[in-house]
């Protein structure tokens, strides 16, 4: 049977490059696609992949928040992280949620396909890329120190992320189900963990941890 896979990107048309990709091996099928993390967990639960091709940048819920989810409800279902950053912090974070291996974006094809295969044979896969940097920041340090973003809370780490999008307390305590108060109590504690005390420097984080990304647009002005 071929390996079902779901494509998870915002960005429709590196998407349908890679679905058109994978439309030439006969050992793979696209099941479907998803715009975001949270609609990548919704169809997984639908469609039932083997393995989700994940990009760590996107709105509403983040790749490895999304990775770490999906791996707690069902380790079997494999995510393959699928991005253009290879920061060692990065990497390792989507490994800690669960991830089974990490690619770059402008991997060649075959790449792409190896590692498909490999995880799905039960290894891990890093690009040759991110597994020298992974080497390298071992060798500088065994034991990778805990940063103030490890230190938050999974619901700390998802308002942080809508808080940074521009949403108002109200508005993510609507989305999230959630009490108002409940969410400035969320606020207060995550802020003070990461010592930011406004939003221009919540954005400024969010940006650096690569929770959001800045419209190009925005660059002009």
């Amino acid at each position: 049977m071929p390996i079902k896979v779901l494509i998870c990107d915002d960005h429709k048309l590196f998407a349908e490059g890679i679905k058109a990709i994978l439309k030439t091996e006969a050992s793979i099928e696209v099941v479907g696609e998803a715009r975001d993390g949270r609609q990548a967990i919704e169809k997984v639960k639908e469609l039932h992949p083997d393995l989700v091709l994940m990009d760590v940048q996107m709105p509403d819920l983040s790749g490895f928040e999304a990775t770490r989810r999906l791996h707690e409800a069902d380790p079997s279902v494999k995510v393959l992280m699928l991005t253009m950053h290879d920061e060692e912090e990065l990497v390792a974070r989507c490994l800690e949620a669960g991830a089974a291996g990490y690619i770059i974006k402008d991997a060649p094809a075959s790449q792409l396909i190896y590692a498909i295969e490999m995880v799905m044979k039960g290894e891990r896969y890093l690009s040759p890329v991110v597994l020298k940097k992974v080497m390298e920041g071992y060798v500088r340090n065994t034991k990778r120190p805990q940063t103030s973003y490890d230190r938050l809370s999974r619901r700390e780490r998802e308002i942080l992320k809508l808080l940074a999008e521009g949403l108002t307390v109200k508005e993510i305590a609507t989305r999230l189900n959630l009490s108002v108060k409940t969410v400035d109590v969320h606020k207060y504690n995550l802020m003070r963990k990461i010592d930011v005390h406004d939003r221009a420097g919540l954005i400024r984080y969010a940006i650096q941890k690569r929770l959001i990304e800045v419209p190009i647009t925005d660059l002009f002005w």
